[in-house]
């Protein structure tokens, strides 16, 4: 199939084995996650997490239904879960935020770099996205000396993006590897749910943050077209696109204040992947000669049960399309703007598509938004 636009310039028709593209494409190179060590399986979160919220003697039974609908079997945590009670106010949680976030950002991106057979001085640009914590000096400018990122590097690090931030941080990296295709951009995503949830809250919410969300790092290292050389067993962003569905803003989001980051969560997330998602996807992808038929790679950000199932619903998408984000979401929880990046690199791992295979990586957030990227295995 021949496909129209920047598209026709960057990928050859029929896409032989790791042919490099021709015109200003993206090649991931490597993806590395960081977890946390304290692992626990959902049941045992459950009674805990009870503990925090809910008020002593409170009724349970919504709590545990959400745990056991939300798709979890397991979760890793920043801290200990006994010491999520001594967490006093939003300075503790924030100071333990930045100090296991840099442990994790450490770990991710020297194993993503070594993976691609780069060194921290090989970083033109680090886009470092966090929505679960602040800090200025921001993450990014604490790891540059610490790893030895060389002082003249680019940074940007992103707050308020949330869980699109996966997508939308890999979509900017093409951005700018298409000006600069001789250089060598980090995308770095760090984030610690666990450490915003709320103590002493009962909200609907709170709850199903507290059942539904983990921690954990990801790093994902990418070369322009000039760089990007035809070993990369990765694949190649070719197009992106984003969009803001007006009205949206309160559907997602935080509400700050005293205790730090309050969730919140709007049962009305999978009515905009039913009503609009679908249609705007499906325009995307008329844009380069291509339908859902043509896409055999889907890394979808595991927003929940109720998204995926109704991603799959409204595209039209074979039972076994997102299976990758669902065992995702089971095994380590949604961990926000990092899942999407897990996704991917199991992908790559474990059902790596066949060479010259259409992919599409998308996630949601804040605004309300998406992020859609086109990738070519």
């Amino acid at each position: 199939m021949r496909v129209t636009g920047i598209v026709d310039d960057a990928l050859p028709e029929s896409a032989p084995s790791r042919t490099l593209p021709r015109g200003p494409a993206t090649a991931v190179r490597a993806i590395r996650t960081a977890m946390p060590p304290y692992r626990y399986a959902q049941e045992e979160l459950t009674e805990a997490i009870g503990d925090l919220c809910l008020p002593s003697g409170a009724d349970r039974t919504l709590l545990r239904r959400l745990h056991a609908s939300a798709g979890v079997r397991a979760r890793h945590l920043a801290l200990p879960i006994e010491r999520y009670a001594d967490l006093g106010d939003f300075g503790q949680s924030n100071d333990a935020w930045l100090a296991v976030g840099l442990e994790l950002g450490e770990e991710a991106l020297v194993g993503a770099l070594q993976e691609a057979g780069l060194g921290p001085a090989d970083v033109d640009l680090l886009v470092c996205t966090s929505i679960t914590g602040i800090a200025a000096p921001s993450l990014d400018a604490r790891l540059a000396g610490r790893l030895g990122l060389r002082p003249d590097v680019k940074r940007l690090p992103v707050f308020g993006l949330g869980c699109v931030a996966g997508a939308a941080g890999l979509a900017r990296l093409h951005d700018y590897l298409r000006g600069h295709p001789a250089d060598t951009a980090v995308l770095l995503s760090i984030e610690l749910c666990s450490l915003t949830l709320q103590r002493r809250d009962d909200s609907r919410a709170n709850l199903v943050a507290g059942a539904l969300f983990g921690d954990g790092a990801a790093a994902l290292v990418a070369r322009g077209s000039a760089g990007a050389g035809p070993e990369a067993a990765g694949p190649f962003v070719v197009a992106t696109r984003s969009r803001l569905y007006p009205d949206t803003e309160q559907l997602l989001g935080w509400d700050i204040g005293p205790t730090g980051f309050r969730v919140v969560i709007d049962a009305g997330v999978p009515d905009i992947v039913r009503d609009h998602f679908g249609r705007h996807l499906r325009a995307f992808l008329a844009d380069h000669g291509l339908t859902t038929d043509d896409i055999g790679s889907w890394v979808c950000h595991p927003g929940g049960p109720k998204v995926l199932s109704t991603m799959t619903d409204t595209l039209g998408l074979p039972d076994d399309a997102l299976q990758t984000a669902w065992h995702s979401l089971a095994t380590v929880g949604n961990m926000s703007s990092a899942s999407v990046l897990h996704i991917l690199q199991k992908t790559w791992e474990f059902n790596r598509p066949e060479p010259g295979t259409w992919g599409v990586l998308l996630a949601m957030g804040p605004g309300f938004c998406s992020e859609v990227v086109l990738l070519r295995w």
